[in-house]
């Protein structure tokens, strides 16, 4: 690795970008993790080191996969895995937990080093991945409205900065609303002043034990949301960004971590799908080859509010909430612009691919969980089939344009000119 380049590529916009990317992953799914502690009845010790095993292991294989691959690997903690524990985790002896964690770590392993999960994703058409993507995107650009019904000053003055700063200066845009977001809300008495007492979290070992009960209950769910909901459209995210991830190296660094990390406490550490959008975008860097330095940072910045979780936590609960909602969902206009074009192009697989991506579309941003798996994994499922139904069975050949250089492929008539 060579460290002058690594410095030379170091941008403002990329490091807030990271920066944004761990907010929100802070001020949203964080409080998922808190509540199903509390619904568990786990104690403070066991809590803290549940959000230090999962920034601190998140941080650590983001910023070695960035920096090894030059991409913008942004990696987190399963957010519907954390929903999952919600309602399952306090059925279960937490170490019997932990010992679940490891085995859909394990589980993931597999599939990762094997190469199926690829292969799988390399299979779906690419309208119906990019529709997914925007499904899990869609409702994180809606809030916005939300957020400036509730806060017109803050989320408000916020989107405005946003649009002038597209105008303006299109690289800053992004950190500019921010600060613009957090001066708002100070002069609207929006935001508190937190009570910070600054300490370093120590990490809780917990020894796991197995049982076939939380296997069943916890490993297999966790397993199939973590890859349907997070690792999938993680890969998507960086496909329709216009990077060609290694699916096995980043799945594997991540089942990898998963392992390590849960008998401290975290569930599953997985490519992020929202947030990796704020660091792929135009907004981290208008240069593709230099937007690596927004996963780095943001593996830079999971770690040190790992480190200081409790007073990181204190600081983000100091800001409202409207203005974290405005923020995501601006940071993430980019994202969504690019997933809905790649949506609407056939590419080669026809109109029927359209049809299909909209049902995926639908169903993904619907956020359905039958059987308690995420509607990210209906929405594929359904889509493909959706595309499978209009496609399949009809002849298809290829023929040449009057330039004799571009192929185009039109329906086989169903029956033969006399």
């Amino acid at each position: 690795m060579h460290l002058p380049g690594v410095l030379g590529d170091v941008s403002i916009s990329a490091i807030c970008a990271g920066f944004i990317a761990v907010a929100v992953s802070y001020a949203g799914p964080m409080l998922v993790i808190i509540q199903a502690a509390q619904r568990a009845g786990l104690n403070s010790d066991q809590t803290a080191s549940w959000v230090w095993a999962v920034s601190v292991g998140s941080g650590i294989v983001g910023l070695v996969l960035s920096l090894f691959t030059r991409q913008p690997v942004v990696v987190a903690w399963s957010v519907p895995g954390s929903a999952l524990l919600l309602t399952v985790l306090g059925d279960y002896e937490f170490s019997d937990a932990i010992g679940a964690y490891i085995v859909a770590g394990l589980l993931g392993l597999v599939l990762s080093l094997s190469g199926l999960f690829g292969r799988l994703l390399a299979a779906v058409p690419r309208p119906i991945l990019a529709a997914v993507l925007a499904g899990v995107l869609l409702p994180f650009v809606l809030n916005v409205t939300g957020a400036v019904l509730a806060s017109p000053l803050v989320a408000g003055g916020l989107v405005v900065a946003y649009f002038a700063g597209r105008r303006l200066f299109p690289k800053y845009a992004v950190p500019g609303a921010l600060v613009v977001g957090v001066v708002l809300s100070m002069i609207a008495g929006q935001a508190q002043s937190p009570e910070l007492s600054l300490a370093v979290t120590v990490p809780l070992f917990t020894v796991p034990t197995f049982s076939i009960q939380a296997i069943m209950g916890i490993s297999i769910p966790l397993l199939i949301v973590t890859m349907a909901g997070q690792n999938g459209p993680g890969l998507v995210m960086m496909r329709t960004s216009g990077y060609a991830p290694n699916d096995r190296l980043l799945l594997t660094g991540t089942c990898v971590a998963s392992v390590i990390f849960a008998p401290f406490g975290s569930h599953a550490i997985n490519l992020a799908a929202i947030t990796a959008g704020i660091c792929c975008g135009r907004e981290a860097h208008e240069d593709p080859a230099k937007r690596y330095i927004a996963g780095a940072a943001g593996g830079l910045f999971f770690i040190g509010f790992g480190l200081f979780s409790a007073t990181i936590l204190d600081l983000f609960a100091a800001v409202p909430g409207e203005l974290i909602t405005a923020m995501a969902g601006v940071a993430l206009l980019g994202a969504l612009q690019g997933s809905m074009l790649d949506m609407l192009d056939t590419g080669s697989h026809g109109p029927a691919s359209i049809e299909a991506a909209v049902v995926t579309l639908i169903i993904t941003a619907s956020g359905i969980a039958p059987l308690g798996i995420v509607s990210p994994f209906w929405g594929v499922l359904a889509g493909t089939a959706v595309y499978l139904l209009l496609s399949v069975g009809r002849g298809r050949r290829t023929v040449k344009t009057t330039a004799g250089k571009v192929p185009a492929v039109v329906p086989t008539p169903s029956t033969k000119r006399r």
